[in-house]
């Protein structure tokens, strides 16, 4: 009877269900922190996103040289800035994401100091392509009417540049304490107040593209001075101690981060623009380019969902191995990426199950809707791989990777899909098709190359170069270090103790 009784109890030690029901809890309780963050995120990147599509919605009626010249200046030159200025802002999110995991919650308002310095002064250097906005586009042999316009336009909205400039910073900021509710209202409250002001200023007032940019600028500048209120007054005691000299101090190593980061991120950005000029450069690309870009806009929808996974997965990584946790960073990669395909898998099946239907709800033109419901399935494919590489991304930003994912970006998009779309769809004239084979293919590489990056990742290493990290370019002693040299010092009395008992 006593092997029978043994294994009854072996078995009740080693439980499976029991296992099962821990993995479980640890799932669910990592789900529910990593939604308190992707939620909200999710909330103010549409919410943000939504401005400009508001704007276009009322100089739409204007007119239709007005709304190519707002499009432009939109798609090209504030998407150009808009990406430099989130990238840089990624910087921030690294830093202050694992200070807060090693408590070190003092320097997080030095950092916020340091990125806002960063990036004004990127704002002051890139004025100069707002200002001569015109003269570019003419250079390359845009129409005068629409570049003239644009350039007039472009003008009237410098200040959103500094808005964007100071948004990201205090943004991140925030994320990184995971106090995101707050700036989601913010946003949903500007968005409202946004198509008022246009109501007002466009369509009341009739003060056409410059009654538009003045509620553009009110907008932004709402949402950035609305954050700085709540950062400065009294609500971070421990996180914001007033403006000091020290954010001038390690400004250089600071650049180099920021720098990396944007350089990440813009050339996901670049690499989706030259996709569509690559289709413009086609014979006869006008029904092309229609079709692309209603696809592309539809992307963009989903991605603005992806990008609050990306956020969370940048805050849990960025927290934890500032804590010292590398097996929870690593677990809370799992989740993410783990749900955030999940949702993939519902807009992918969703997109193949309505191909000929949705392109109908963008266009009335036949040959529009039909060239359209053709790139379904490279759409669906495209929406899959967005469910998993931003969520890497996010993983990168964490930990601080983003020279390297900036040079993987390089190799797979720039060295690879581009000239195999430019083979497929100028050579093999398989045109928007090749052109876009080429772009998925690069996103594929890329993303397998990422995955086995992030499998291949020694979190131990990474929980140490996060420790590295922070005090290179903190201001005090990090709390878990003070907490190791103090373990030591009480170890090495009581071997002391021990040695002279015997």
């Amino acid at each position: 009877m006593e092997p029978i009784s043994l294994e009854i109890e072996t078995w009740k030690e080693f439980d499976p269900p029991d296992d099962v029901r821990k993995m479980g809890s640890r799932i669910w309780d990592e789900s529910k922190v990593m939604w308190e963050i992707a939620a909200p995120a999710i909330i103010t990147s549409v919410a943000q996103f939504s401005l400009g599509f508001v704007t276009i919605a009322f100089v739409g009626h204007i007119g239709e040289v007005e709304l190519a010249a707002v499009s432009v200046v939109q798609n090209v030159l504030e998407g150009f800035v808009f990406g430099m200025m989130l990238g840089m802002g990624s910087a921030l999110e690294t830093l202050c994401g694992q200070a807060v995991g090693a408590e070190q919650y003092d320097t997080l308002g030095i950092y916020l100091q340091r990125s806002c310095i960063v990036t004004l002064v990127s704002a002051l250097l890139l004025s100069p392509l707002y200002i001569f906005t015109s003269p570019i586009l003419k250079l390359f042999q845009q129409d005068k009417k629409i570049s003239e316009l644009a350039g007039k336009y472009a003008l009237w909205v410098i200040p959103q540049l500094f808005a964007y400039a100071l948004n990201f910073p205090f943004q991140k900021f925030l994320q990184a304490q995971s106090k995101i509710w707050v700036m989601s209202i913010m946003s949903l409250v500007v968005l409202v107040l946004h198509v008022f002001l246009n109501w007002i200023f466009v369509t009341k007032l009739g003060m056409g593209l410059l009654g538009a940019a003045v509620a553009e600028n009110i907008s932004w500048w709402l949402v950035v001075l609305a954050q700085i209120v709540y950062v400065v007054c009294g609500f971070f005691p421990e996180s914001w101690t007033g403006f000091s000299f020290s954010a001038f101090k390690s400004l250089f190593s600071f650049v180099k981060l920021s720098l990396a980061s944007a350089f990440m991120l813009c050339l996901e950005l670049w690499y989706y623009t030259l996709v569509i000029l690559m289709v413009g450069w086609l014979k006869n690309p006008e029904i092309a380019v229609d079709a692309i870009s209603i696809c592309m806009n539809l992307e963009i929808w989903t991605l603005m969902f992806t990008l609050g996974f990306n956020a969370a997965i940048s805050v849990r990584v960025s927290n934890e191995l500032g804590a010292n946790h590398p097996k929870a960073a690593k677990f809370s990669v799992i989740v993410c990426v783990a749900t955030s395909t999940v949702f993939g898998c519902i807009f992918t099946a969703a997109i193949l199950a309505t191909k000929n239907v949705y392109p109908s709800m963008f266009s009335d033109n036949k040959e529009v809707i039909g060239e359209t419901s053709k790139l379904g399935h490279f759409l669906a494919a495209t929406i899959f791989l967005n469910s998993i590489q931003p969520v890497l991304h996010g993983v990168a930003i964490g930990a601080g990777w983003q020279l390297s994912v900036a040079l993987i970006n390089v190799g797979c998009y720039y060295l690879f899909g581009l000239p195999l779309g430019a083979l497929l769809g100028y050579k093999l004239k398989q045109g928007v098709k090749g052109i876009w084979l080429g772009m998925l293919a690069g996103c594929l590489l890329q993303t397998i190359i990422l995955i086995l990056y992030v499998l291949r990742a020694n979190w131990n290493r990474e929980a140490s170069k996060a420790e590295a990290r922070l005090k290179s370019y903190s201001v005090s002693s990090l709390p878990q270090a003070e907490k190791a040299q103090g373990e030591m010092l009480v170890e090495h009395r009581s071997e002391l103790k021990n040695l002279h008992r015997v």
